[in-house]
């Protein structure tokens, strides 16, 4: 039998895409915006945009995007993975920095 990514989802990771949900749910909301109204601004089914607003992880990443846009949130993508915000990345990077830096030998110099 073959497992959904919803079964492979860790519990932290399930509760941030219902919080995600939760949060475009709210956005929508204070917006006066109907749940139709969303969907045909996204140009998906009612069904679907539901399953947004459940935090689905099946729900195509394009759609999330989409979603974020139609409320203006346009930038959210953007910063979700921004590298300068990467404080484990930066570190790792410091980490493999050379102790100390050779000058090579050329075998041709005049």
């Amino acid at each position: 039998m073959r497992s959904t990514v919803t079964d492979t989802l860790p519990p932290r990771v399930k509760r941030a895409l219902g919080k995600l949900g939760a949060d475009i749910a709210l956005a929508r909301k204070k917006r006066s915006l109907t749940i139709m109204m969303m969907a045909e601004r996204l140009g998906i089914a009612k069904s679907t945009y539901l399953k947004i607003e459940k935090g689905d992880p099946t729900v195509a990443m394009g759609a999330y995007a989409m979603t974020f846009f139609v409320l203006g949130f346009d930038d959210a993508l953007t910063k979700i993975m921004d590298a300068q915000r990467d404080e484990q990345g930066l570190l790792l990077d410091a980490q493999r920095l050379p102790k100390r830096i050779r000058a090579r030998k050329n075998s041709g110099a005049i």
